[in-house]
């Protein structure tokens, strides 16, 4: 069965989406790896260049009542295997709200699915019952930060989140820890608020990667012109430090 990596943050522009592009492209070159994007923005399926008009998307995944597999939503596009988002994707919240099976849509696909070694979630910055199908389906979460005040907003009802799934409706679940990203490590407040997370992190019961993620402007160039940042810029500090994330993120596995 295949391992599932969700990448998770109630804040958004923390950049879960590179986070999940990139991790799901690593993971894509050596083994079948998935992307699945349930964030009704779409910006995965964006940086995929996937359909969302005429084809089956995550939405007919979670609302259908013959319940879509999953296998016929995945479209294999050149950056790899995705199933796309869609902004109706906001109202099947709607729908599978109250729905006690509903929570178990995305788990339920995931498990017949067959084939893939990993499978990479994009999440969008909110707490509603597309995050929480992510959670139940998942093996580990990775969430992205930043060292500033305002990202660390909401981290500790993600962690409540977290662990209430994991008590009620998937005992398999951790946090396999926070990714500090979009980092510099030059001014003093930045190295504090570094100290601060790392506290914050043995509070939620996971780590610090010992990898942070360096900004560059090629991630904003990629983004632009729709390519993996690894495709795109491979030697850039940011793909590096993605490179150095993935091993760690393996190595702890």
């Amino acid at each position: 069965m295949a391992i599932t990596f969700v990448v998770a943050n109630q804040k958004g522009g923390i950049g879960k989406t590179t986070t999940a592009t990139t991790l799901a492209n690593i993971l894509g070159k050596k083994k079948k790896t998935l992307l699945i994007d349930a964030d009704p923005q779409g910006n995965s399926t964006n940086t995929y260049q996937a359909l969302i008009e005429d084809t089956a998307t995550l939405y007919d995944v979670m609302v259908d009542s013959d319940k879509l597999p999953l296998r016929d939503a995945i479209q294999h596009m050149p950056n790899g295997d995705i199933v796309a988002s869609d902004p109706l994707l906001s109202k099947a919240e709607k729908m599978l709200d109250g729905d006690v099976e509903g929570l178990y849509r995305l788990k339920d696909a995931i498990e017949e699915l067959e084939g893939y070694d990993y499978v990479v979630i994009d999440t969008a910055p909110s707490m509603n019952v597309i995050l929480y199908n992510c959670l139940i389906a998942a093996d580990k979460v990775i969430i992205p930060v930043t060292a500033d005040s305002y990202a660390l907003q909401g981290l500790l009802q993600l962690h409540d989140t977290i662990k209430a799934v994991q008590r009620r409706q998937n005992p398999n679940i951790s946090i396999a820890g926070l990714l500090l990203i979009k980092y510099a490590g030059r001014a003093k407040l930045e190295k504090e608020m570094q100290e601060y997370l790392q506290n914050l992190a043995s509070t939620m019961e996971t780590k610090m990667f010992k990898t942070a993620i360096r900004e560059c402007v090629k991630t904003k160039e990629a983004q632009a012109n729709k390519k993996l940042l690894m495709d795109y810029a491979p030697k850039c500090t940011t793909s590096v430090d993605y490179q150095a994330f993935v091993k760690e993120l393996l190595k702890d596995k």
